[in-house]
């Protein structure tokens, strides 16, 4: 519940930043307009992220005489969190890892890479399938596809006030309806920076939530306790070629391995020791 509240308040924060950015650029005017671009961003997120998502890691569909171990665990699982059955995909990547994509829990699809079946044992990958649907379960997957989107337009936003301030916006006097230097400042340099974290955050407080679901769902957090060490430890020594625009969305950071998530503002998920620690402590009959 306090996760829900925390990620209700984060989307309030980044769009209450993205309308400050517009109006920093272009003044009330230029505020309406880029709150009706962002709209239209949204709306095509909604309806094609994830089609855009899985053909951009070439995922291929899963059928139940292709992968039946795999489509029945999903399928059980499915079943105990009163969901319908996701699509299943396959990416051609080495690295153990997967992600959930989808509007909704009746337009969902779970990706996972070929590592992951290759690497992990049965109670393992059903604990990363019961994290997954435990995203699809709390609408995780729409709720970050949202927020990807407005932190884009607000990155966007930054870009053309980089624009503005080379042609000279920075000269402009300081009205209500034009820019000001301390407001394109703010849109240049400190905006993107709140983005993100708000979006880092976002992601972080999801990734707890599915955690604990998939634990009440396959009735014990020891699956997925050890899937996440092994992932956590793949995403460090085996290379992936994820988009640093979608990494929020796998259940390990695939781009750990490269240095990403330095700092603990900047981090896509919690760290693991926590996750694991939050596991452990889980009371599963309460």
């Amino acid at each position: 519940m306090f996760n829900t509240l925390k990620v209700g308040l984060l989307l309030t924060a980044l769009t209450m930043l993205f309308v400050l950015v517009g109006r920093a650029i272009g003044g009330p005017s230029g505020a309406i307009i880029a709150f009706g671009m962002a709209l239209l961003m949204n709306a095509g997120s909604y309806w094609f992220s994830d089609k855009i998502v899985l053909k951009m890691y070439g995922a291929q569909p899963l059928t139940p005489q292709q992968a039946p171990a795999l489509y029945e665990m999903t399928q059980r699982i499915a079943e105990r969190a009163k969901l319908p059955m996701p699509a299943l995909y396959i990416i051609e990547d080495p690295q153990p890892n997967a992600f959930a994509t989808g509007r909704s829990p009746s337009h969902a699809a779970v990706a996972v890479n070929r590592g992951l079946l290759n690497m992990l044992s049965r109670d393992e990958v059903e604990g990363v399938i019961a994290h997954e649907i435990g995203h699809i379960k709390h609408r995780d997957t729409l709720t970050m596809t949202i927020v990807a989107t407005v932190a884009g337009a607000v990155m966007m936003l930054a870009q053309i006030g980089q624009f503005a301030a080379m042609f000279g916006g920075m000269s402009r006097d300081d009205d209500d309806e034009g820019m000001n230097p301390l407001g394109l400042l703010f849109a240049i340099i400190v905006a993107p920076i709140a983005a993100t974290i708000i979006q880092m955050a976002v992601s972080r407080a999801r990734e707890f939530e599915a955690d604990a679901t998939a634990a009440r769902l396959t009735g014990s957090p020891h699956g997925l306790i050890n899937a996440l060490s092994k992932l956590e430890m793949a995403a460090h020594q085996i290379p992936s070629n994820a988009n640093p625009q979608t990494a929020h969305m796998f259940i390990v950071n695939p781009l750990a391995g490269k240095g990403a998530a330095l700092l603990n503002l900047f981090m896509t998920h919690p760290p693991m020791e926590k996750r694991i620690a939050r596991l452990q402590q889980l009371n599963l009959n309460a």
